[in-house]
């Protein structure tokens, strides 16, 4: 195993990190931002009143792409497995 093999693994990891995080990240950002706009239209600051619809889009966002996640997860991990053969070498 050389430096390029354990930079291309940590590429990897990155970005399977960063496909699967995104989904939720970016629910959360446009939620939080509809939310702040609301509070400041009508001139409610309920600190609390951001957390109860984040968390329901996150809900939303992980039953609809949970599967998909998943099956990134696993595919990554079976593809790491399935080279570690050739790593040890």
């Amino acid at each position: 195993m050389n430096d390029t093999t354990v930079i291309d693994i940590a590429i990897q990891a990155m970005m399977i990190t960063a496909k699967l995080a995104a989904p939720i990240l970016i629910v959360s950002l446009a939620i939080g931002v509809a939310v702040s706009l609301l509070q400041s239209v009508t001139q409610v600051q309920e600190y609390t009143l951001t957390f109860v619809p984040k968390l329901a889009g996150i809900a939303v966002v992980i039953v609809v792409a949970g599967s998909w996640m998943l099956h990134q997860l696993v595919a990554f991990t079976q593809d790491l497995f399935a080279r570690v053969p050739t790593l040890v070498r």
